[in-house]
């Protein structure tokens, strides 16, 4: 086992997860993949290989504490996905999960197809489009289990982002640094517009990262009515107050 394997190995134990040797595999892959199309295509800033694992792989699982009572097999979309991330070490750390990558870019959802190919995952989709037009559309309206979000926008605007798209009885977890108590009480009356409840602001230890870490995790517990979200670019012109 490599260096960055036994990074990643030890790492997610402490998120009570384990990774086989194939697992692992994966993840390397997806670093080195990553690394090459970065030279191209403008992905990420972290490119320093142990960087990778810690800041985004192990902070994507980071996730999994709020999921593990789900049954498998549950539906998740990545919101603002970028270079894949949550969604994509959620999927490899759990294949049973079903995940749907949305992202308005179409140089990184080209990235995000040619990683699914090359790990030839299965029960993956990529959508290129806004939060808003797929929050409007069926196909995504009130379809999945979790919606998961990681530096996109403040909290008022992914609520509108994020809300339209879970399942009554279903969840957002929205992954923040620092403790995001503002952000979390200027949201509080859109989460109640959009038909979710604010459940928990959680902190998160992210091995091998001293940056402080907070998971807010949004619990559904009514639909959001039809006139959300708003057109394209509004919720982050004119967040709901």
């Amino acid at each position: 086992m490599s260096t960055l394997e036994q990074v990643l190995y030890s790492g997610v134990q402490q998120f009570n997860l384990s990774l086989t040797a194939a697992q692992l595999n994966y993840f390397d892959q997806y670093r080195r993949e990553l690394i090459a199309w970065n030279q191209k295509v403008n992905l990420t800033r972290i490119i320093e290989p142990q960087e990778i694992v810690v800041k985004h792989f192990l902070d994507s699982l980071s996730v999994y504490p709020v999921l593990s009572d789900l049954p498998p097999g549950f539906s998740v979309i990545d919101v603002g996905s970028g270079a894949g991330f949550p969604g994509l070490p959620l999927k490899i750390a759990l294949p049973e999960l079903r995940l749907t990558l949305l992202e308005s870019t179409g140089k990184k959802t080209a990235f995000l197809r040619h990683i699914i190919e090359s790990l030839n995952l299965i029960g993956v989709t990529v959508l290129t489009a806004r939060a808003e037009e797929a929050g409007r559309q069926p196909a995504h309206r009130g379809q999945y289990d979790v919606a998961v979000a990681r530096a996109v926008a403040a909290l008022p605007t992914l609520a509108e982002y994020t809300l339209p798209l879970v399942k009554v009885g279903g969840r957002v977890i929205v992954q923040k640094g620092q403790h995001p108590a503002k952000e979390v009480k200027e949201a509080t009356n859109a989460v109640g517009v959009l038909g979710g409840r604010l459940k928990q602001v959680l902190p998160v230890a992210v091995p091998g990262l001293a940056a402080e870490r907070h998971l807010v995790v949004i619990h559904k517990h009514k639909p959001t009515p039809k006139q959300y979200p708003r057109r394209s670019g509004l919720p982050a012109q004119k967040p709901i107050r």
